[in-house]
């Protein structure tokens, strides 16, 4: 099976079904070994950053090699429970079911139950301290988490899948796990967490740029402003901590006529954030569902891409390669009629 089909059955298997519970998730035995590695390295290693750097190191030796080898054995196997093996590896890097359905409760709880009920939702998808926000707050938060998805639980998990396969996608979910996990600034993980923060910046830093202009398309192709999202991009993408997450989010606030970032509360400690769009109008619970919009917009397009440069480079290579062998098939012969 062509990986251009494993590909889009793994994003078909995430759209209808998701991250069942009941399904033992890979990304909590990247989690558990992570952890484990930190127990086991602060124990034999003093220097935090040094003890950092080789969790990571053998987190991703441990998450890859054991994808490696159940790739290998259920492919040695047959080749159709190789292909599953495949497609079940892309399937759970992927994640655009599960932010839609987290950012689409925080809307329902703003909207049909309660300000504190919102709140909690938000709680679970990001790290600030949401029990003082208010409404506005609250739907400001879920659409940065959202925007900021697009690049970690889509764009990026694709861009490596294209690239190396599936365990290049596998790779990147483990990179991210890390940095979720150890890429805190706090007094526990300041300096052991470095090394997993810069190394997802690095993973991120393409897949961010390269989808950009997809997340502008998908502004055009909702009815909103694709010259309001550009401009604000290319203002504002700057305007955040990290070197990646001011993108999504500077394209999805120019679209949507809203301003993200500005002061923000983290453990108890208020974050003077500098802002990310214009103040046009006030953020609304709609304005959730409406990012949400852009996303699966964007999420189509960048994949229909995506899949289209892999045929078209694989199709030339073919091309190109029959033409090769057709030619010294041919030339003899042609030799010997002259």
């Amino acid at each position: 099976m062509a990986l251009e089909v494993q590909i889009v059955l793994a994003f078909v298997l995430d759209a209808l079904i998701g991250d069942p519970r009941w399904l033992p998730h890979p990304v909590r035995a990247i989690g558990s070994t992570a952890s484990l590695a930190e127990r086991c390295v602060r124990f034999l290693i003093p220097w935090q950053w040094a003890a950092g750097a080789l969790t990571v190191v053998l987190t991703l030796g441990i998450v890859v090699g054991s994808a490696h080898l159940l790739l290998r054995v259920a492919a040695s196997m047959h080749p159709l429970l190789g292909d599953l093996a495949n497609i079940y590896c892309i399937w759970f890097c992927v994640a655009l079911r599960d932010l839609l359905k987290h950012t689409r409760d925080v809307h329902r709880a703003l909207t049909t139950v309660s300000l504190a009920e919102a709140r909690e939702r938000v709680a679970m998808i990001v790290g600030r301290d949401t029990d003082s926000l208010d409404e506005a707050g609250v739907a400001r938060a879920a659409i940065e988490s959202a925007s900021e998805s697009f690049v970690d639980g889509i764009a990026a998990p694709l861009f490596y899948v294209v690239l190396f396969g599936p365990l290049g996608a596998v790779a990147y979910r483990a990179i991210n796990t890390l940095d979720s996990m150890f890429g805190y600034r706090n007094e526990r993980y300041e300096q052991f967490g470095w090394s997993a923060a810069r190394l997802d910046d690095v993973a991120n830093y393409l897949p961010s740029r390269l989808s950009a202009p997809f997340l502008v398309l998908a502004a055009g192709l909702t009815g909103r402003s694709m010259r309001s999202s550009w401009r604000v991009l290319a203002r504002d993408h700057r305007n955040h901590a990290s070197p990646n997450a001011g993108i999504p989010e500077a394209a999805v606030a120019g679209a949507l006529r809203i301003q993200l970032g500005g002061p923000a509360s983290y453990f108890g400690d208020q974050i003077e954030k500098p802002t990310i769009g214009d103040s046009i109008r006030e953020i609304c619970a709609a304005d959730i569902l409406r990012a949400n919009r852009i996303v699966v917009v964007a999420t189509l397009t960048f994949l229909t891409c995506s899949l289209a440069t892999r045929f078209g480079i694989l199709g030339g290579y073919g091309a190109s390669g029959a033409a090769s062998a057709h030619t010294q098939t041919t030339g003899p012969i042609r030799e010997g009629v002259q």
